[in-house]
Formats: C-alpha cells, structure tokens, sequence
C-alpha cells in the first residue's frame, strides 16, 4: 500500500517535471526557475490541459484511444507554457519575444539568489546572452582597440598595471 502511494506520487512529480520542462522549453530566452516552480507549472498545465480535453471528448473519453490520449498530452503542454508565458510576462516582467526576451530575469521566484551566486562566481548575469543575439555589445572597431592598447601602455608605464596584467588585457584585447 505504502509503496503504490510512494509511486504513485514520484509518478505525479515526473510527469509534473517533465510537462514543466517542455514549456519552459517551448518559450524562448532564459526561464531560471526552482524545481519544484517547474513541477508546479506541470502540475497546472495538466489540470488545466486536462479540463480542457475532458470538455472536448466528455470526462470518460479522455483516454479512450491514443488519439485522445495524445491531444490531451499537447493540451497539457499548451496550458504548461500559456502559464510559463503569464509567469515570465507579470512576475518576471519580461517580454515574450524580442532581444529583451533573452535577457537574464531580474525578478521571480529565487532570482534574487541566483544572481548572488553568478556574481560570487564572477559571472555577470547582465552579460549572459544567447549568441547572435541583438542585445551583445557590437563588436569594438579597430580603432576601440587602438585606444585601449595605447590606454593598457600608459597604465603600465606609469606603474598601474604589472607587466603580467598587461599582457593577459591584451590577450583579451587580441579575440577582436
């Protein structure tokens, strides 16, 4: 008895997970979120995608056949990311689509705390983007580079920089 509940449960919480995982998947651009945030997005998609397929096929159809079965699966999916959409549009305030869209969130469930820890790791979280996306800094022009060289130069004349330090800026400097 008490190990049907547990499966029953640990099953409850895969499909939740996994329905989660594809909508946060189905919406484009970053959606950090705890764990138990996608399998609670999972969970409402199916409650949601699974009310609406009852009122399609009547509430005893709903598994009748794999066509049914598989409509409502995508029905779950739907509702799934119709809500990842309302959380990223009104608790995150972020658009759906867009350069904006790909940005890393400043606000929502735990988002605080993760941008804590990047930053103890030295990552900036404002600078994480997707490649080829318009919101990337434009690559510096020769002449940027020219002037940031003769900049590196002076610092290190003038003792503000180690020769070590110089060389690993320039190193930088060389990708452009």
């Amino acid at each position: 008895m008490l190990a049907n509940m547990v499966g029953a449960i640990l099953s409850v919480l895969l499909s939740g997970f996994a329905i989660g995982a594809l909508a946060r998947l189905a919406v484009p651009g970053p959606d950090p979120m705890p764990f138990w945030l996608t399998v609670l997005i999972g969970l409402g998609g199916s409650v949601v995608g699974g009310a609406v397929a009852a009122a399609i096929f009547g509430a005893s159809n709903v598994f009748d056949s794999s066509g049914h079965l598989f409509a409502t699966l995508l029905l779950e999916i739907a509702a799934a990311t119709a809500i990842v959409g309302l959380y990223r549009r009104y608790v995150q305030r972020r658009p759906l689509a867009g350069p904006d869209a790909h940005r890393f969130p400043t606000r929502g469930v735990g988002i605080g705390r993760l941008r804590e820890r990047l930053r103890a790791l030295g990552v900036d979280p404002d600078r994480l983007t997707t490649p080829g996306n318009a919101s990337q800094p434009p690559d510096p022009t020769a002449g940027d580079v020219a002037a940031e060289l003769e900049r590196l130069r002076d610092l290190r004349e003038q003792g503000a920089l180690t020769d070590e330090e110089y060389e690993r800026e320039r190193e930088r400097l060389r990708r452009y």
